[in-house]
């Protein structure tokens, strides 16, 4: 992130938010500053500058999709992204998210139901591929450049060798099986709008596009297979999204012939990226993130499973 990104960042939200900033003495808040992104907001707008190197018609194309799809995608408040200090830089409502220290209202079920209608939503013939299988390896690549020697990085880099070339980002997935997909769902990626009161919606299109989508559901599947999600919250989950008519999983019996595969991909890339923080804060992995590297040594041991459809 260049130094003069974030208060330019912060102009330019309180700039889009009102036509009189100077008079403005709403709160402004720093969201996130990231390698990937940088969101600020301002009274009741978003603005988010995105990774650098980031493809202006590709974002423009997944903009595009968020505005067709207002009940399912938070629309964006203009249809094309800006630049800034060499960063796109688009807006956006501002929402409540997802309390993280209330597990308990987590809300699954809207979640399910929200991917269910994104992938049963026809795939526009200009969206490009989802790039969930392309995240996970660039984690995988930071790990073996971050932490070469470190123990947990040679079961984690065994369970990704053993995955398929699909999820590892290094052939197309084949086009019997794609779908529109979110790319990197987790709880994080849905917000109330408007504020509090709206309906729950996904947000996020950076990686939005074609792919399988099974993969959207894969970090919540991870977490149960890895004991960190509870079974009655993968059930909820599961259930509703199933209910919702999602072709990511049969719609009953096994649902893990479509979902082992890139569970096991959302693990790797998990934990690679926890070993990798870990090293850079000088620190030893905490319990989370050693079960993750456990995960990993499991499903170095037997091969995954053929994906279904």
């Amino acid at each position: 992130m260049t130094t003069d990104l974030l208060p330019a960042l912060t102009a330019h939200v309180t700039a889009t938010a009102h036509t009189s900033p100077r008079t403005c003495r709403c709160t402004t808040a720093t969201l996130a500053v990231r390698e990937d992104a940088t969101v600020v907001r301002h009274a009741g707008t978003v603005a988010k500058a995105h990774a650098p190197g980031a493809d202006p018609a590709e974002l423009t194309l997944r903009l595009a999709v968020a505005t067709r799809l207002p009940g399912v995608l938070l629309p964006p408040l203009a249809p094309a992204p800006a630049e800034l200090r060499g960063r796109l830089v688009t807006q956006w409502p501002y929402g409540t998210p997802v309390d993280p220290g209330d597990p308990d209202t987590a809300p699954w079920e809207a979640a399910a139901t929200l991917l269910a209608r994104l992938h049963r939503t026809p795939v526009p013939t200009a969206v490009p591929p989802m790039r969930g299988p392309a995240k996970a390896a660039h984690a995988v690549a930071l790990l073996r450049t971050a932490a070469p020697h470190h123990p947990a990085t040679a079961p984690v880099l065994h369970a990704w060798a053993v995955l398929p070339p699909w999820a590892r980002g290094e052939v197309p997935l084949p086009d019997t099986a794609t779908a529109l997909c979110h790319g990197d769902f987790h709880l994080g990626q849905l917000i109330r709008h408007p504020e509090h009161t709206g309906p729950w919606l996904l947000i996020d299109v950076d990686d939005l596009g074609t792919g399988a989508p099974a993969w959207d559901l894969a970090r919540p599947a991870a977490w149960y297979a890895c004991g960190l999600l509870a079974p009655d919250e993968w059930h909820r989950f599961l259930t509703a999204y199933r209910v919702s008519g999602g072709p990511a999983v049969p719609s009953d019996g096994d649902p893990w012939t479509a979902l082992d595969v890139p569970a096991r991909a959302l693990t790797v890339q998990t934990a690679a990226r926890a070993v990798t923080k870990a090293v850079a804060a000088g620190r030893s992995l905490d319990e989370v993130e050693q079960s993750l590297v456990d995960a990993c040594a499991r499903m170095g041991s037997v091969r995954p499973a053929t994906p279904s459809g």
